[in-house]
This record gives C-alpha cells, structure tokens and sequence, in this order.
C-alpha cells in the first residue's frame, strides 16, 4: 500500500525578514539625515523604524506559515495532485480501490487450510490467496503435507493427476539439492528453512457465476536461515493466476500460472545477520489470508 518540502516556506519567510529587520546586509539602502534638518518635515530627529517594522515583519510571517498549512492540507503543496491548476486531484485514486475489502473472514478449515469461501467475487478473491499462501508454504516440501495441500486447494480430479508430478518436482534430489535441503526436504542441522507467500493484493480478472480468474500480487519469502547458510533468504515478488471453480460449495483451483513482479525497488537497508533472520522465522508465525 512513494513528499512535498516544507523547507520552501522557511526561505521564504527568511528572506522577508531579511528585507526588513536590520538595516545591515539588507537589499535597502538608507540615508540618515542631520538632527534639525528636516529629517521628518517638522525639524525633529528623524528615528529608525525598526520596532514597528519588526512588527510588521512576524505579522506577514506568521500569515505566511498560516497560508502555508492551509494549502499544504487542501493537498495543493504536491504538484502531482493538482489537475492544471484546477483544484481536482488527477490520478489520485480513491480510497475504497486501495484499502482491505471484505465483510466477515471464513470459519471453516480444511486441515490447516481456510474453506468455505463465498460464492461471489469476493470469496474467490479470498480463496485465491488463501491457496497462494499454501502453495508457497514450507509444506510443500514435505510428502504427506503436501499431499494434503494439494487436496485441499485443487478441484479432485486435477489434484490427482497432479499428485505424481508435483511429487517428482519436490522429491527430485536435483532440486533439493540446490536449494541446500536433505534428500527428505528437511533443512540441515543448524539451519531453518522458510518459505512463505504474503499477498499484498488480489484482482478479479473474470467471474462468471460458478468459475473465475483471480490474480494474487505477493512476496516470497525464501532460503535457509543460520550460520553458514549457503542460500540466505531472499524476497521475490511474483503475481500468481488462478483459475477456479465453483465445486461442492466452495472454490477449487482447475489450473494457474505464475509471473515475476510486479517488483518495488529494494529500500537501502542492510540484510539482518544469519542468527537475527533465524530467530525471526522460529519466532513470527505465518498467515492466513480470508477475509
């Protein structure tokens, strides 16, 4: 769910006072007559007008900084905002597009896995990114746990022919291997392994009563965790397409594809050490995402 610099008011204001503060280093320049010689039209001392014009000055400064809060709370000190001087904010979206939606989150549980979705757009949203956070779970690595993912989120037929061939991707000892795991998926002695999926957001692509297409934008988190990990976690960015259908009262996934990105730019912060991250994945709990 990237500022508009305050500084420019206090220039501002500084070079007023400036003009009429002090009489050296000022952009005036002043002529001081002799006493009695008609330095006011009376034949008085002609005297400085420093006290009043002082006065005058914090007056215009504080009217100033006034103006400048107003304006700068009417959203006008950001020029992205304005629409050609008009006022209308332009690109500026509303605030129901971006915030969390959704009226009373799930209660059902298929294992450990959200059901019982609504039968309407939001509930396919909702399922959606319930099952990209299974899917991307360390579960998946395990046999029987997967097995059970698998059952849960995809329609039956597709779950079992799916069964052999998600096996062969995460028992293959090729792939283990690369990622640093033991031949049973478990992470070497010493090390944590995490892998975990956080939806940033969902979008219907189509709905069409019982099937849809639903996107889920997220993050990845990935890697072994501890001293002399060989393959740190990292984070991915990546949006995932469900295709589902409506089947024996509750959404089931028949197909979806995966895409990199959208990806933000990495804010410059240091990496934590090993010990910190490992801490962090045996102490923080994952979630789930109904709504």
């Amino acid at each position: 769910m990237s500022h508009g610099d305050d500084s420019g008011y206090g220039n501002d204001s500084g070079r007023t006072d400036d003009a009429y503060s002090t009489i050296g280093g000022t952009r005036q320049t002043r002529t001081r007559l002799p006493d009695g010689e008609g330095g006011d039209g009376y034949n008085a001392p002609r005297r400085p007008a420093r006290a009043s014009r002082s006065l005058v000055t914090m007056a215009g400064v504080v009217v100033l900084l006034i103006a400048a809060i107003a304006f700068a709370n009417m959203g006008g000190g950001r020029g992205d905002d304005k629409d050609n001087g008009s006022g209308n904010a332009g690109s500026k979206p509303e605030a129901a597009s971006t915030a969390a939606t959704g009226t009373k989150p799930v209660t059902g549980k298929n294992g450990t896995i959200p059901s019982g979705f609504a039968h309407d757009e939001q509930g396919a949203q909702s399922a959606a990114a319930n099952y990209a956070v299974a899917l991307g779970s360390a579960d998946m690595f395990d046999k029987t746990r997967r097995r059970t993912v698998v059952t849960a989120v995809y329609a039956p037929e597709v779950a079992a022919a799916r069964q052999g061939d998600l096996d062969k991707v995460y028992s293959g000892q090729d792939f283990l291997t690369s990622i640093g795991l033991n031949a049973d998926g478990s992470a070497p002695a010493g090390l944590a392994f995490i892998s975990r999926s956080n939806p940033a957001g969902t979008k219907i692509v189509k709905f069409n009563g019982d099937s849809a297409s639903v996107a889920v934008w997220y993050s990845a988190l990935f890697g072994l965790a501890g001293e002399g990990s060989k393959n740190p976690v990292s984070e991915s960015w990546y949006t995932n397409t469900f295709e589902l259908a409506w089947i024996d009262g509750d959404w089931k996934i028949t197909d979806f594809t995966q895409k990199d990105g959208p990806t933000p730019v990495g804010r410059d912060q240091a990496a934590s050490p090993a010990e910190e991250m490992a801490n962090a994945v045996e102490q923080f709990g994952g979630f789930t995402y109904a709504r």
